[in-house]
């Protein structure tokens, strides 16, 4: 599989240069950081693109590009938790989709460092290789929010980029919330760890292999609006059961 050789790639980069003392950092316009690790990952795994799959288009979060609505477009996060790279945290990954006339068909998530590598690609479903194996996930079978298990991301950013009171009402209608943030929670939501996974702000190339993963162990993706895109701003992954209810919550608590 050409993603698991991709990642591979990416992983002999970063894991190489996590901790390093020369790591150089910069801030980009948004004022969030990138490393020469993140640019020499996207370069690499361009590099391997361009000699395997020329006709394809590549989009990144370092190098740019655009234009997935049409034909085959490779979107490539280097570095997804890049701020947890830079303390010397784990919880970071290389995230690689392959689009298709703008549907998300493989996904691709390795997070060398928690020893775990989640892909799945349509109509294959969704897998999971960790310290105990490989093996396939699948969602949880939740189907009350007052049971569910929520993990969601920073309250200003909900207040800035969308609705402080939807994040304290899904909050409050869930039974217990954390903040594993990331790529992180969307994938625990596929393997069934965790039941929701809802974002104010969000790249498409922070969630594109998040709609395919999620999608293929049984559950659904959206942006919090209820669309089925990765490109739509925010997102909101969950076991298929809670979906309705949590984007109802959403809705009427001004979301």
């Amino acid at each position: 599989m050409l993603a698991g050789r991709l990642a591979d790639v990416a992983d002999t980069i970063t894991t190489a240069r996590f901790r390093a003392l020369d790591l150089s950092v910069r801030s980009k316009p948004d004022r969030t950081p990138v490393t020469d690790a993140d640019t020499a990952v996207e370069d690499a795994v361009r590099s391997v693109l361009t000699a395997e799959r020329p006709a394809d288009a590549v989009a990144g979060e370092e190098r740019g590009g655009s234009g997935w609505s049409a034909g085959r477009t490779w979107i490539l996060d280097p570095i997804d938790g890049t701020k947890n790279f830079l303390r010397g945290g784990p919880v970071w990954a290389t995230l690689i989709a392959l689009v298709e006339d703008g549907t998300p068909v493989v996904g691709m998530v390795s997070a060398p460092l928690l020893g775990r590598r989640w892909w799945a690609s349509l109509g294959e479903g969704a897998w999971l290789r960790d310290v105990t194996g490989e093996r396939r996930i699948a969602v949880s079978g939740v189907s009350s929010l007052s049971d569910a298990y929520l993990s969601t991301t920073h309250l200003n950013s909900w207040a800035e980029y969308h609705s402080r009171e939807a994040y304290l009402a899904l909050n409050d209608a869930c039974w217990e919330t954390r903040a594993f943030g990331d790529f992180w929670h969307h994938c625990l939501v596929a393997e069934g760890a965790i039941d929701l996974a809802a974002e104010a702000i969000v790249n498409p190339w922070d969630v594109a292999p998040m709609q395919v993963l999620v999608t293929e162990a049984g559950g659904r993706f959206s942006d919090l609006g209820g669309e089925v895109r990765f490109d739509g701003g925010s997102a909101l992954s969950s076991n298929g059961q809670l979906h309705d209810a949590a984007l109802e919550i959403l809705k009427s608590a001004g979301g």
